[in-house]
């Protein structure tokens, strides 16, 4: 509801004659609860039912998380703009520890990402790793409640809601590679709609769509979803696009790693340079194993 607040403010400022409304809606992945997304069918089950509103008359366009948006869309939809990113990376929340390496060995780790899972198991073997869902009060509720002795968020996600102060402190990329498209948002509308991509497209962020581009090509290309453990972030600096990215088992056993820069004009090339990279690391065949073991 934020984001379309968000969204919502910005597109006043820009026609500020125009009648903008929120309809709001709760989606299946805010419904279930009780079991890791992996389980239940991944990044669509925060979209389908805004798809369905906007194939039905109801919706315009819908505003989403990037990272959860599935890097295939159905042929219906497109995204017609990605915004300015947030801060991408993840934070550590916790009432009694400064960062991942104050925890005692057995101290339980809530995450809802494999991602995740992955790099704190490859670093911190001696940690408890237990799934976390719910909406950002549920999970710091659990934390509070003790059930936790700390938790991984993403950091945009409790800046955007007034939260800075519940971070204890931030995993830089280096120890906490960032989910694709991590930290941005993005504006989808049906396909063919040309008048709301005209009107949409002073919001579009150059250089952040041109990273998450990178990104989501990389992913799409291992079949990227919430059942794969897999991070990459990209960085623009002046007409240069830089990414690293990793694939991994849960349990942080199999790591593979690759870096590359190329010009920011051909992100999805760049995208296609490191997911061979990975390949010949083996990435095949890690991310195999992960499709067998869910």
């Amino acid at each position: 509801m934020w984001q379309a607040e968000h969204v919502r403010a910005q597109l006043l400022e820009l026609y500020p004659h125009s009648s903008v409304e929120i309809l709001g809606m709760t989606t299946r992945g805010d419904q279930i609860l009780d079991r890791t997304l992996s389980k239940v069918g991944g990044k669509g089950l925060f979209v389908k039912e805004l798809e369905i509103a906007m194939l039905g008359g109801h919706a315009d366009l819908a505003v989403h998380s990037l990272k959860d948006v599935p890097m295939e869309l159905p042929p219906e939809f497109e995204l017609a703009a990605v915004l300015e990113r947030e801060d991408a990376r993840d934070a550590f929340v916790s009432n009694d520890y400064d960062n991942l390496a104050a925890l005692p060995a057995g101290a339980v780790v809530g995450t809802s990402s494999l991602r995740r899972q992955a790099l704190i198991a490859a670093r911190f073997p001696h940690l408890v790793i237990r799934p976390l869902r719910g909406n950002l009060d549920t999970r710091l509720g659990k934390l509070d409640r003790g059930e936790y002795a700390a938790i991984i968020l993403a950091a945009a996600g409790l800046k955007r809601l007034g939260l800075p102060e519940r971070i204890r402190s931030l995993l830089e990329p280096e120890q906490s590679l960032p989910a694709p498209g991590q930290g941005a948002m993005a504006i989808e509308i049906p396909a063919g709609r040309a008048d709301l991509r005209q009107l949409l497209a002073p919001l579009d962020h150059a250089d952040t769509s041109a990273a998450v581009r990178a990104e989501r090509t990389l992913s799409r290309v291992f079949g990227g979803s919430c059942q794969v453990p897999l991070a990459a972030y990209a960085t623009v600096a002046g007409d240069q696009l830089h990414m690293r990215a990793m694939v991994g088992t849960p349990d942080g056993l199999r790591v593979a790693t690759a870096e590359a820069s190329g010009p920011a004009s051909a992100p999805e090339a760049l995208g296609r340079q490191i997911a061979d990279a990975l390949n010949t690391q083996g990435a095949a065949s890690i991310l195999e194993a992960c499709k067998a073991d869910a």
